[in-house]
């Protein structure tokens, strides 16, 4: 089967839409530090807004557990999709219940409204087939048509995510679209050579991706937390930095498996390592194998890959005809320990070719450090969903639309 696109549904004029964004961005006191996820879901809006549609915009924010926390709130979002959209946003203060019924049925031709956050609702995330059902089914009334396209949310087997596309007559949006056609060019036949670079805390985060990429690929480049469980896993002392000992043998495994494949595994030839987890720590740039020998000994952490190991990285990168990105190369938040992460973003746009940022952590952080989404040939606005569409795993949001 083929997924369903805007085009299946017919004439939308009049049609109360329901469309799952996802626009869980991240807030620092109400404000928001990085809008990426609303413009992302801008496209199918203003498609659906030029059809006459009458646009419902559900999402959730953050994880308040099935409790009303007023610091999830999507009140600051529906605000900034006003401003993106050029238009007033109306935004109803409840997810279901009379005043939302009314606001919704209130609706113009051309108009949209944002609902309170999804996950205010324990139902949403429900594991009860039958508790997600009836919450489907009160989003549902609010509708005649329904669009997903949250393609941050499609592997979860959630109320507005796998239970409402069945409800109603249900397609997929643009960016849900887009996200799969870059998908494809990272599974089916990539341009070669072909460099994946894998970062952020932990391996178990991405033993699915690693296992299924590894017959894939050209280069495997590890870096981030997780490269210090690839050291230990070579017999290196790697101090107090994040190690995740359950899962060595494991990586012994890969590393012999992409030697036995004929990939170039690529692990950090130097770290920079420090005092502590802060800012401002005192900080010492080592060779990997020699971590316990700053002055920090035993007690030093490793927060960010070295310069050498960063420029390696690069070249391999900007030799690549596609890349794929997931995960910080260090502790980008904190200056100190961003130089890694910031060289291989700056790699990524120079990739003639296809060089595409896995989403999540990996998205932040390049905004973070200043470089605009139209340097990279891709970012994706999932990564988990991303990860596990690499790991070629079913997404029940997407096997609901028909893919």
């Amino acid at each position: 089967m083929a997924l369903r696109t805007l085009d299946s549904l017919g004439t939308l004029a009049g049609k109360r839409v329901i469309v799952r964004c996802d626009l869980n961005v991240p807030l620092k006191d109400g404000t928001i530090t990085d809008d990426g996820r609303i413009r992302a879901s801008l496209g199918t809006l203003r498609t659906l807004i030029d059809a006459g549609a009458r646009v419902v915009v559900i999402s959730h924010l953050g994880r308040p557990d099935g409790e009303v926390k007023p610091q999830y709130s999507l009140a600051p979002v529906a605000a900034r999709l006003g401003e993106l959209l050029g238009k007033p946003v109306a935004f109803a203060s409840e997810t279901i219940g009379e005043a939302t019924t009314e606001a919704v049925a209130a609706l113009a031709d051309g108009e949209v409204i944002v609902l309170e956050n999804l996950r205010f609702q324990g139902a949403e995330t429900s594991k009860s087939d039958d508790e997600r059902q009836a919450f489907a089914g009160e989003l549902a009334a609010l509708g005649d048509v329904f669009v997903s396209d949250g393609f941050g949310v499609v592997h979860r087997k959630q109320a507005s995510v796998y239970d409402l596309p069945q409800l109603l007559p249900s397609a997929a949006g643009s960016l849900i679209e887009t996200e799969l056609r870059v998908l494809d060019r990272l599974t089916e036949n990539p341009e070669r050579p072909y460099t994946v670079v894998l970062g952020g805390s932990k391996v178990s985060d991405k033993l699915g991706v690693i296992e299924h990429l590894l017959p894939r690929v050209d280069n495997l480049l590890i870096g981030g937390g997780m490269l210090f469980t690839f050291l230990a896993a070579q017999g290196h002392a790697v101090g107090k930095s994040l190690l995740e000992e359950d899962q060595l043998d494991r990586v012994r495994g890969y590393i012999a498996d992409a030697e036995a494949k004929g990939v170039t595994l690529v692990l950090p030839t130097d770290v920079v390592v420090a005092s502590g987890f802060a800012a401002e720590a005192s900080h010492e740039t080592v060779a990997a194998d020699s971590i316990e020998t700053t002055a920090f000994g035993a007690d030093g952490i490793g927060l960010d890959i070295g310069p050498d190991t960063a420029s390696a990285f690069a070249k391999i990168i900007s030799d690549s005809k596609t890349v794929f990105w997931n995960g910080p190369m260090g502790v980008f938040e904190f200056e100190a320990f961003s130089a890694g992460t910031r060289v291989v973003a700056d790699a990524l746009t120079k990739v003639d070719g296809l060089g595409v940022v896995g989403g999540g952590d990996s998205a932040s952080a390049v905004r973070a450090l200043g470089f605009t989404d139209d340097q990279f040939g891709h970012i994706s606005t999932g990564g988990g969903a991303s990860l596990e569409f690499l790991e070629g795993k079913k997404l029940p949001g997407l096997e609901v639309l028909g893919w």
